[in-house]
């Protein structure tokens, strides 16, 4: 989604949230095996060994979009917590088929690539719905600002394996993608962005780049 309207339901800006949340756990399953066998990838195990984080992530983006205990309750239906597999035509979709389909998409090398790539996607998709809902629906930007930032380092944290960056520079470097991928384009005069979206998706994107730029360079 790349176009705020003003009486979009919260339905929609919840799902549109909680699709790229769900490619990060299933590529944070996949990073957290070592092998980049997808046999080796438990969703439950991942998401019991990191429930806290899980958690705490939930209640940002409930907190950041205003999302209600219905709107909260599509991203239990839709199971990405539960024990699944994680299949190929998973990575594809969340890598936006940066492999060539073929029947070697299963080695490990393949598997790590649209890991990578779909880790770097999806974080940058997570913050762009974020930013949306907060922009819909949520707190001003002195409040969601923070919300969001710390929902990225959750997310980065989350996938970690699958990452160039370190822990410490991945935030900016997901930020940076979104400034680029998403935000240049929103701003422009005949953008699809609503003309009042505008000026909050530009003090979004000021205030994200000090909150997660590295402590040193602040």
């Amino acid at each position: 989604m790349s176009q705020v309207e003003w009486d979009i339901s919260e339905s929609v800006l919840g799902r549109s949230v909680f699709g790229p949340l769900g490619g990060i756990v299933e590529i944070g399953a996949v990073a957290a095996t070592g092998t980049w066998a997808l046999p080796d990838a438990s969703v439950v195990s991942f998401v019991s060994a990191h429930r806290s984080e899980v958690n705490r992530l939930l209640d940002v983006i409930r907190e950041a979009g205003d999302f209600g205990g219905p709107t909260m309750g599509i991203f239990d239906e839709l199971g990405y917590l539960r024990d699944h597999p994680v299949e190929v035509p998973s990575l594809l979709m969340w890598s936006s088929l940066y492999e060539d389909v073929s029947p070697r998409l299963s080695e490990p090398a393949a598997v790590r690539r649209m890991s990578r790539a779909g880790a770097d996607l999806q974080l940058t998709r997570m913050l762009q719905e974020l930013v949306n809902a907060a922009i819909a629906r949520g707190p001003e930007v002195a409040w969601g600002a923070p919300l969001v930032a710390e929902a990225v380092r959750i997310g980065v944290g989350l996938v970690a394996g699958a990452l160039d960056d370190d822990h410490a520079t991945a935030p900016r470097t997901v930020f940076k993608m979104w400034r680029t991928g998403f935000l240049a384009d929103l701003l422009l005069p005949d953008s699809p962005a609503h003309p009042e979206a505008r000026p909050r998706f530009r003090a979004y994107g000021h205030a994200l780049e000090e909150l997660l730029s590295p402590p040193a360079t602040r």
